[in-house]
Parts: C-alpha cells; sequence; structure tokens
C-alpha cells in the first residue's frame, strides 16, 4: 500500500483577503532557509517539524470554505517555503483542480534550481498553479545576503523562468528603511521587472514590527531593533519608482 503524501503544516487560515486574488484559503507549511531580518513568522522557520497532514485532508478543510472565495477566490499555499515540499504541492494543486479551485503559491523562490530532480518537479507543479506571489526581498545580491543570509542569483532565475513559460506572478517587495528602501535599489528592481513579460501586478508592503514578539518570545535577537517603518511618503515614492499602476492586476486582462 503506497504511503500517503504528507506536508509538514504550520497552520491554516481561513479567508485571508491578501494573499492573492478574492477570498483564499491559506496553508502555512513549515519550514525555510531564508533568514530575513524582518521575517513575521520565526516560528515557520524550522524544516522538518509542524503538524503532519495529507493532501486530502487539507483539501477537505479549504473546500469547506469554497461558498465564500467567489470567483476569483481559492487556495493560496505559503509559509515558511512552500517549495520545501514540492511532492506535497504537486499532488495537493492536482487534487484541487481537478476540483476547478484557483491555486496560488505564495514564495521567496530561494529553493528554486535547474538542478534534477528539483526542476522536473517544479515544472510538474506549474501546470497545476495558477499564480504566484512572488517575493523578491532585494535587487542586489550583497545586500539580499545581508538582509536575509541568502544569494539573490537564483531567485532571480527562477523569475526569469516564469517569465519564459508565461506563468502570471504579483511581484512583491518589503520596503525596509535602512535596507532596501534606497532610490538606486528601487529602480534597479524596476528594470528587471521590466525585462519580465508575466507580472500582473506589483505591490509594495511596507515593513513592520508586528511579528517582532515572536522574534522575543522565541529568545531571539530582533536585528532591526529600532528601525520604524517606512512614511507614507516613501511608500509612495516607491510605488511611483516601481510603477505600480501600470500594471493590470491578475484575472483582470
Amino acid at each position: 500500500m503506497t504511503e500517503p503524501t504528507l506536508g509538514y503544516i504550520h497552520s491554516t487560515e481561513s479567508f485571508g483577503s491578501v494573499d492573492g486574488p478574492g477570498i483564499r484559503f491559506i496553508v502555512f507549511t513549515q519550514g525555510c532557509r531564508m533568514r530575513c531580518q524582518f521575517c513575521h513568522n520565526p516560528d515557520t522557520w524550522k524544516i522538518g517539524t509542524g503538524t503532519p497532514r495529507t493532501t486530502d485532508d487539507v483539501l477537505e478543510e479549504a473546500l469547506k470554505y469554497r461558498e465564500y472565495w467567489g470567483e476569483k477566490g481559492g487556495i493560496t499555499v505559503s509559509g515558511g517555503e512552500p517549495l520545501l515540499q514540492l511532492d506535497f504541492l504537486i499532488e495537493l494543486f492536482q487534487k484541487a483542480k481537478a476540483e476547478g479551485v484557483h491555486t496560488t503559491i505564495d514564495t521567496c523562490g530561494k529553493p528554486f534550481t535547474y538542478e534534477e530532480p528539483f526542476f522536473s518537479k517544479f515544472e510538474e507543479l506549474m501546470q497545476y498553479t495558477d499564480l504566484l506571489l512572488f517575493d523578491i526581498k532585494h535587487i542586489d545580491n550583497a545586500q539580499h545576503k545581508l538582509l536575509t543570509t541568502q544569494s539573490n542569483d537564483n531567485i532571480l532565475q527562477m523569475a526569469e523562468y516564469l517569465s519564459k513559460i508565461g506563468k502570471p506572478v504579483w511581484i512583491r517587495h518589503v520596503l525596509v528603511p535602512e535596507r532596501s528602501d534606497y532610490d538606486e535599489y528601487l529602480v534597479r528592481l524596476d528594470d528587471f521587472i521590466k525585462t519580465l513579460d508575466n507580472v500582473d501586478k506589483v505591490e509594495i508592503l511596507p515593513y513592520h514590527t508586528m511579528g517582532k514578539y515572536k522574534w522575543d518570545t522565541m529568545g531571539l535577537k530582533y536585528p532591526l531593533e529600532g528601525i520604524e517603518p517606512p512614511t507614507e511618503d516613501r511608500v509612495t515614492n516607491a510605488k511611483n519608482l516601481l510603477h505600480v499602476n501600470d500594471y493590470r492586476g491578475y484575472l483582470n486582462r
């Protein structure tokens, strides 16, 4: 008898309104290799922990809320980093699409590689994925390493690959004073986004400190201590430099 495919799940949310189009059922996977200084879910970092759940179990829970999704809603898998659990995602999304459910992945892209077995599995996953919320933490590689401890080389490769295959994405960028909130970096990010042919939306996510209590609870030193959220003027500036109003938004083509 074949063993069921398990995902290690941190939590779920029934009525997500900012994680893709419409109302979404959000699955937060456990595990992430990035260590973003602004992370508001450091409790999702540890790989191999969380609650083991089958795809049938998760999908059954999600479908209980289907009547609230409307025409644009569906399931979003976030994290942690969902691409660390490709087998689970493939099976979950395959079953979701069989039910006519819109599927979205919220990812930083860090696990992406053209090496096997990852790439073949990623190609298969894209067959069942309608949209990706793609977080580009920083366009400058050295600053990306400072902000997240990781390089952005393969992350930008993933963005280019998704453009090549025409998979719709929303580009998301967390605006952090003293880190990413500099005009030169925003202009470079804008230049990069303009090279992509699949971007339906660009979102600025202002840095906030609402997750700091989790760092404190876990006994971790908060790396952005003393840095306040960006002012409204700086958020507007970032939106202008990234030309967010030039993008049509998913499902509005």
